[in-house]
């Protein structure tokens, strides 16, 4: 069964001159073409723009997206990763809203009562909140310099900004992800390209020094929760960034 550019459109909600272009960038080609020169898709491309438009709600860009559709990557797993974030998110923001509806109800039930507010359980103001990790803590004794800039840097950064910079690390983390399952050496030029680009935008928030740089690949291999983003795009991915960015500090930074 196949679906006109149009009734795809209408179904997705996606626009025929933006299914044109995802056409004319090789990103979704149709199925064929008819006499009369109108696309046509089959289930196959539905299931590509579905994957498409997820990944376009998750932030990334369209190269990103062709990389990640055209690349022997698990997409499954790629996605899954994104949804397990969405969820955790979501599930800790629920938890916040409760904490702060708890608040409010106790503290109108003092003044209705004309008496000074009791907090039953002081822990319940705190649930939800996001706390660092042990390794976290770490890196914050280590360099509290450079963890005062980056926090300060993070904090004056606008929703677009931070927006923009998730998206540059999430396609970062799935380029690497490509030279590791192709057995590209983390010698490789290419891939120390990719870690300059990891590094600068480091510098954007603090610069380290060679130590520092492999420091910071130590923690993602050292931290389960980050360790888990990486290796969760591709299994062994943490590891591999950080003898990468172990390379470059020894080449790069010394």
């Amino acid at each position: 069964m196949a679906w006109s550019i149009a009734e795809v459109a209408r179904m997705s909600k996606v626009t025929s001159r933006t299914l044109r272009h995802y056409d004319e960038i090789s990103l979704l080609p149709p199925a064929w073409t008819g006499g009369n020169g109108h696309r046509y898709y089959e289930e196959a491309d539905l299931l590509r723009l579905q994957q498409i438009l997820l990944m376009r709600e998750l932030g990334l860009g369209l190269r990103e997206i062709r990389a990640v559709l055209d690349s022997r990557l698990d997409q499954v797993a790629v996605l899954r990763e994104h949804h397990r974030r969405l969820l955790a998110e979501r599930d800790r923001l629920e938890t916040l809203a409760r904490t702060v509806g708890r608040t409010i109800a106790e503290l109108e039930e003092g003044r209705d009562n004309g008496k000074m507010t009791r907090i039953n359980k002081p822990e319940n103001l705190f649930e939800g909140f996001q706390t660092p990790s042990e390794t976290e803590a770490e890196v914050r004794e280590r360099w509290p310099r450079a963890w005062e800039q980056t926090q300060q840097t993070v904090e004056s950064m606008t929703s677009e900004e931070t927006e923009r910079w998730q998206r540059e690390v999430t396609a970062q983390m799935i380029r690497m992800a490509e030279f590791m399952v192709a057995g590209t050496p983390v010698t490789d030029p290419a891939v120390q390209a990719e870690v300059d680009a990891n590094y600068q935008q480091i510098c954007r928030f603090w610069t380290p020094n060679a130590a520092a740089y492999k420091g910071v690949g130590q923690t993602y291999v050292d931290d389960p929760r980050m360790r888990a983003n990486f290796d969760r795009i591709a299994e062994g991915l943490a590891v591999y960034q950080r003898d990468a960015m172990t390379v470059y500090a020894a080449t790069r930074l010394s």
